[in-house]
């Protein structure tokens, strides 16, 4: 089969439904897809814009906690670039409860829930996705090497070092990149044979023939022991059982624009990428026109920095405005954020419409949505202060949660 015949013939499924545990407070409102990211983005435009760019026009957002943010940032952002008279679509789907009378258990069980929708677009090949990575891939360079390899189940990989390799999937892979074993978030991570502190993690996104993935999800969900999760009890069965797995290495199959990935699925991991972002030679710039990452943005007017303010390796989106003797500098500030006169900011993520008072001081903190920081304050001084008050994450960032009057 063609390359270009096979992404025609190939359906995404974005994992949106998480409850975003690790991540809260910045999911009290909202699903983690939705969260913001890098001043203008949401995180789920990462993985939308991989769709667009690699030519995948069929897509399920498989939607559950918290969706109403995301459901409206699809609705005016990218469901018009979809033309559904060509069968194309972007459809986000909360649990239908057809097959079980619950919300989605796991991973596994929101694609078992929605096997009717496999049925009637008769898909050839299924992307499962999560919605909450940020990187750049192409995904034809994926399913091409799904073709060549006569894979079954392809997942995408990238190394790590072994004491971060905890939190992932770990795979053994043979000389023609079979998967041999596989384990889910291990207490001993299995080193690299020829790099022995680093190991080889799934990144979550998974290329199944159809009909394997179908009788995968039947099968999982008849199993009581099961939690119903891809990586715990979906793809270890079927390396165990023989199925053709196959690794996907980005390193190695990929060019360097596309060999970032990060999980930011907690606060510290979050607030890391970002300043990684501010640094001077970041590994994921977000300004490259060869793979560019689209949003929705209202029509904010462009930003303000008044006379005497300064602002030193900072992303500063538009609505912005920063009065007079005010300093940023390392922090991203999303659309319409307000900073007063000899404000005082050093590496801080401020969401939408933060409004920072006169004279306040803010260090190592992100500031969620809509939240007003009073004249004088200071958050990122006191820790002691501020765990009374705020969260403090172990490396020592602090999140002041929306809806917070201070």
């Amino acid at each position: 089969m063609r390359e270009d015949n096979a992404i025609e013939k190939t359906l995404a499924m974005i994992l949106a439904g998480g409850v975003g545990e690790r991540l809260y407070p910045l999911t009290k409102t909202k699903a983690k897809p939705a969260v913001p990211f890098g001043g203008i983005y949401r995180i789920i435009d990462f993985t939308l814009s991989n769709c667009l760019h690699s030519g995948i026009r069929r897509i399920f957002i498989l939607t559950q906690h918290k969706s109403l943010p995301l459901d409206r940032h699809i609705l005016l952002g990218w469901s018009s670039l979809f033309r559904t008279e060509l069968g194309e679509f972007l459809t986000t789907v909360p649990p239908q409860q057809r097959l079980v009378r619950e919300w989605y258990r796991g991973t596994a069980d929101a694609v078992f829930q929605n096997i009717d929708l496999l049925s009637h677009e008769r898909p050839q090949f299924v992307l499962i996705l999560a919605g909450d990575h940020v990187y750049r891939m192409d995904y034809q360079g994926m399913l091409k090497f799904h073709l060549i390899k006569g894979s079954e189940v392809t997942i995408a990989c990238t190394t790590v070092p072994i004491e971060d390799a905890k939190r992932f999937g770990v795979m053994e892979v043979d000389e023609n990149d079979r998967i041999v074993g596989f384990e889910e978030k291990p207490a001993h991570p299995k080193p690299l044979p020829d790099h022995p502190y680093h190991s080889l993690i799934s990144m979550g996104i998974y290329l199944f023939n159809t009909e394997v993935l179908v009788k995968a999800v039947i099968q999982d969900a008849k199993r009581e022991d099961s939690a119903h999760d891809f990586g715990k009890n979906v793809i270890p069965h079927l390396v165990q059982k023989g199925t053709r797995v196959f690794a996907f290495n980005i390193q190695r199959e990929l060019p360097p624009l596309f060999h970032y990935w990060q999980d930011i699925g907690t606060i510290d991991s979050y607030f890391s990428a970002h300043m990684e972002l501010v640094s001077p030679n970041p590994s994921f710039p977000l300004h490259d026109d060869n793979w560019a990452i689209r949003t929705y943005l209202p029509p904010f007017p462009p930003a303000v920095l008044k006379a005497e303010a300064v602002a030193k390796c900072c992303l500063i989106s538009p609505g912005c405005v920063i009065e007079k003797g005010a300093f940023l500098e390392n922090s991203i500030l999303s659309p319409g954020v307000q900073i007063a006169e000899n404000a005082y900011i050093r590496n801080c993520i401020l969401l939408h419409k933060v409004q920072v008072g006169a004279g306040s001081h803010l260090e190592n903190v992100i500031v969620d949505e809509d939240v007003v920081i009073p004249e004088g304050e200071q958050i990122g001084v006191d820790l002691k202060r501020d765990r009374n008050r705020f969260t403090v994450t172990e490396q020592r960032v602090t999140v002041v949660p929306a809806g917070l009057a201070l």
